[in-house]
């Protein structure tokens, strides 16, 4: 089986790989609000599901289907926690 270090090492040999992060525990996350020109932080955790955001892959690669193939080959899949998503493409919209 993989580990996430070997698969993140195989895809930027592949050169798919654009970024692979571990998340620290949600307890840690602080959520910013800025209202009236005063900011506000609030600590976490936020969620409210049981499952959190340990981390993520992002690649670039050439179609959906090989993006699935990667997600396969993430040990977490054994559980069905890997989500797919596609980069939002900003590129047809005035900002």
């Amino acid at each position: 089986g993989y580990d996430h270090r070997a698969l993140s090492a195989e895809l930027a040999q592949t050169g798919e790989l654009v970024a692979s992060e571990g998340l620290a525990d949600p307890a840690l996350a602080k959520r910013v609000k800025v209202a009236d020109n005063q900011t506000v932080i609030s600590d976490g955790p936020f969620a409210e599901a049981k499952e959190h955001l340990a981390g993520f892959l992002l690649i670039d690669c050439d179609s959906e289907d090989r993006a699935l193939q990667i997600a396969a080959r993430v040990p977490d899949a054994v559980w069905g926690l890997v989500e797919v998503r596609p980069v939002l493409d900003l590129s047809g919209m005035d900002m």
